[in-house]
């Protein structure tokens, strides 16, 4: 029997940042600390009695016209340029590009052989020993 993944990630999408870090920090208790990502794109990480819980990313245009907010799974993996390889050798796509989340790891979406996307991480060594999963 194999073992489940034992790190991931939660990110939730959207396209108004500022409504959900209040309604996840009245409902839920979370705190949120803005992290802009290299390319400029506005991120917030969450935390919850000083455990990282996941991050908030803003959908913006025209990158990602169209795409609903959702909440996004990372599973982890080894090793990000490695499992993009491995991708798309199975048919898959890579949706959005490896980046680095400072203190977090790398993050990529991909898409199955099916169309089916989800999350990559590829998490630093401090990130993997503090998550709670």
């Amino acid at each position: 029997m194999t073992m489940p993944q034992r790190h991931w990630w939660h990110e939730l999408n959207t396209w108004e940042p500022e409504m959900a870090l209040a309604f996840y920090g009245r409902t839920l208790g979370w705190h949120f600390e803005p992290l802009p990502l290299p390319d400029g794109t506005a991120y917030w990480i969450a935390s919850k009695d000083g455990k990282t819980v996941g991050g908030v990313f803003e959908l913006t245009a025209p990158d990602y016209e169209g795409v609903p907010t959702h909440w996004m799974t990372y599973l982890s993996v080894a090793n990000m340029r490695e499992a993009e390889n491995q991708t798309h050798e199975a048919g898959g796509e890579v949706m959005r590009p490896p980046v680095l989340i400072p203190g977090v790891g790398t993050v990529a979406v991909m898409s199955d052989a099916s169309g089916a996307m989800i999350g990559l991480i590829e998490p630093t060594a401090k990130h993997a020993l503090t998550m709670t999963h």
